[in-house]
């Protein structure tokens, strides 16, 4: 039982020593450290708590950094209003800058695929509110595997 305490202990160390690292290099401008940052906040992990403004505030400094995924992220939060206030408007803004970079989920969104243009109809409404909901989550999940 003392060994299973011991490495709980340490490992609880080693994710707190992980966040504050990745923290030290958000704050130096790191814009990939700034979308982890923001990740960790979103999904409550490495010993931070759950906090959807701060995520939000990390996440538009590494999308102010023209990190994509950054921008697609800042688009559902801002089309969900996860730890901003809901605005279609600024989430169509968040989604542009990505679409003009070719970001293909920000086009899809945004109804400028064209694989998605044709004889099928296709709802981008729908679309774009079932991205917003899962956008965030697995983003945050893809940037904390990223290195």
């Amino acid at each position: 039982m003392r060994k299973i305490l011991m490495f709980c202990f340490m490992l609880l160390q080693a994710n707190l020593a992980f966040a504050e690292t990745v923290k030290e290099l958000a704050e130096q401008g790191n814009a990939l450290a700034q979308a982890k940052l923001a990740s960790l906040y979103l999904l409550g992990r490495e010993g931070l708590a759950q906090d959807d403004a701060k995520a939000a505030e990390w996440m538009e400094k590494a999308a102010n950094q023209k990190v994509i995924d950054a921008q697609v992220v800042m688009g559902a939060m801002y089309d969900r209003g996860l730890g901003v206030t809901a605005d279609r408007g600024t989430a169509t803004h968040w989604y542009e800058k990505a679409a003009a970079q070719g970001h293909a989920t920000s086009l899809a969104i945004l109804g400028k695929n064209e694989a998605a243009k044709g004889s099928v109809q296709f709802n981008y409404q729908a679309m774009r509110l079932s991205a917003a909901r899962s956008i965030p989550s697995e983003y945050a999940k893809k940037f904390l595997t990223t290195k």
